[in-house]
């Protein structure tokens, strides 16, 4: 396995239907730069606005994974995400000229023949950075008896056990022992549905594009003559027959291809992580709400586990790379409203800035008497302060542009900050920074205590605009 991250040499298009909204789609994968990771571009809509594939902005998990940014949706996404982590690349752009991912024949098959068509690039710049567990991460819904564990382990190993109480499933297993078997082995698997769900699902509308050419049927009862003809006309088929239990007269392409597909939406939905991970994953009964639910809590557990590795060092001694008359002149907050006193750290990707808490702050005052904290409103001011460095340090004339405060995002106050501290204000880049916007993923530090974090958007405009 490369230990620098890859991305497609060539773009590439592929047309087809979605299968919930029945619309045509075109979908283009461009190559991306370094840790874009995977990203998603409505062209059909003004502005061209993204959408991040990130199991927090799952929205729906119903017949599929939906993501939705600032309003915008993209659906069905995981066939196409379990193609990119099968083919192992790491950052591309995602154009689609409409909400749903094509469903194609229902697998990653047609994914995965275009991304080795387009070829693979290393990126050598970028180094990749697996997260190897240190223990056992599991997810247990009780209600519908589904299981999932991830255990430490030195690769990307999946094991999938389905049991639908089917007599023409029965109990099916699926495993790969290394993420390059899955073009091989998992990639062509296609999606499935039971005959009994076909016409509640139509009914409700949410097939309007699926057809016999993109999803295994199966039939587990006897079906009349009459209901055979009825689902012909639905399919647009002059005859369909039942055939070792499924509706299609397709043969199956593996003999275990139902649990090969849920193993595939593994792959898909835990993309959504964000970051490559090794570990051994045991998956019982898994649908999507499960594995989203499993990926946001692996993905809290990574970022808690690098809050607490990448606390920044401060050392009193060294010289700041901005000092408090070169914070005045960048950032357009003024006494008594400037939360930053140092910038210790800068980069393309992450700030680090300090600021010394002292009792003659005025707001201690009524914050409390007899009991000085820092208002938690205060620490996220001073976070987004320390990031609006980081966004002014692209533009040569910092003085002449406003920070704005656009959002705030999964806000945790852990510990109390009280004078005498001295908050370590780490900002880190969550996406790169486009015509002013800026992502972030913010963190204060004392010592090497975790006190506040929270995703932050920040915009800068020119002064003259107001």
């Amino acid at each position: 396995m490369g230990t620098f991250q890859q991305t497609i040499k060539r773009p590439f298009t592929l047309s087809g239907v979605g299968v919930h909204t029945g619309k045509s789609v075109n979908l283009t994968v461009r190559p991306a730069s370094g840790n874009n990771g995977y990203l998603f571009k409505r062209i059909d809509i003004d502005g061209a606005p993204t959408v991040k594939a990130d199991a927090d902005l799952v929205v729906d998990v119903s017949r599929g994974t939906t993501l939705m940014q600032h309003g915008v949706k993209v659906s069905t996404v995981e066939h196409l995400l379990a193609a990119l982590v099968g083919c192992e690349i790491d950052n591309v752009l995602i154009d689609l000229d409409s909400q749903e991912v094509p469903i194609m024949d229902g697998s990653s098959g047609m994914f995965v023949d275009a991304i080795v068509d387009a070829g693979v690039e290393e990126q050598t710049d970028f180094q990749k950075e697996y997260f190897c567990l240190s223990k056992n991460i599991s997810f247990y819904d009780r209600q519908n008896n589904v299981e999932l564990i991830a255990m430490p382990a030195d690769e990307y190993q999946i094991t999938v056990m389905i049991d639908y109480n089917s007599p023409v499933l029965g109990q099916q297993h699926a495993t790969v022992d290394h993420i390059s078997q899955f073009k091989k082995e998992i990639a062509e698997a296609r999606t499935f549905c039971f005959l009994h769900e076909i016409e509640n699902l139509v009914d409700s509308n949410l097939i309007r594009g699926g057809s016999l050419d993109n999803a295994l049927v199966i039939v587990d009862h006897k079906i009349e003559a009459n209901q055979l003809k009825k689902l012909a006309t639905l399919f647009n088929r002059d005859d369909i027959e039942v055939e070792e239990g499924y509706l299609n007269n397709v043969a199956l392409r593996y003999q275990n291809e139902p649990a090969r597909h849920k193993l595939l939406d593994i792959v898909g939905d835990l993309a959504l992580i964000g970051t490559p991970i090794k570990a051994k994953i045991l998956a019982t009964r898994p649908g999507h709400s499960a594995n989203i639910e499993f990926a946001k809590k692996i993905k809290k557990f990574i970022r808690e586990s690098k809050n607490m590795k990448d606390i920044p060092t401060y050392d009193p001694n060294q010289q700041p790379l901005f000092d408090i008359r070169k914070i005045e002149r960048s950032l357009p907050h003024k006494y008594p409203f400037l939360l930053v006193d140092k910038i210790i750290e800068i980069s393309d990707r992450h700030v680090v800035g300090i600021k010394n808490v002292t009792f003659n702050e005025n707001f201690f005052q009524g914050h409390f008497p007899g009991n000085p904290v820092m208002p938690a409103v205060l620490q996220i001011e001073a976070m987004a302060q320390t990031g609006g460095i980081l966004v002014l340090h692209t533009v040569d004339d910092p003085e002449n542009w406003d920070t704005y405060f656009l959002k705030i995002d999964k806000a945790r106050f852990k510990n109390k900050v009280v004078p005498g501290d001295t908050m370590i204000l780490k900002l880190e880049l969550l996406s790169p920074i486009r015509r002013g916007l800026c992502e972030m993923h913010g963190t204060v530090y004392v010592g090497n205590k975790l006190m506040t974090e929270a995703d932050l958007v920040a915009k800068i405009v020119r002064k003259e605009q107001f």
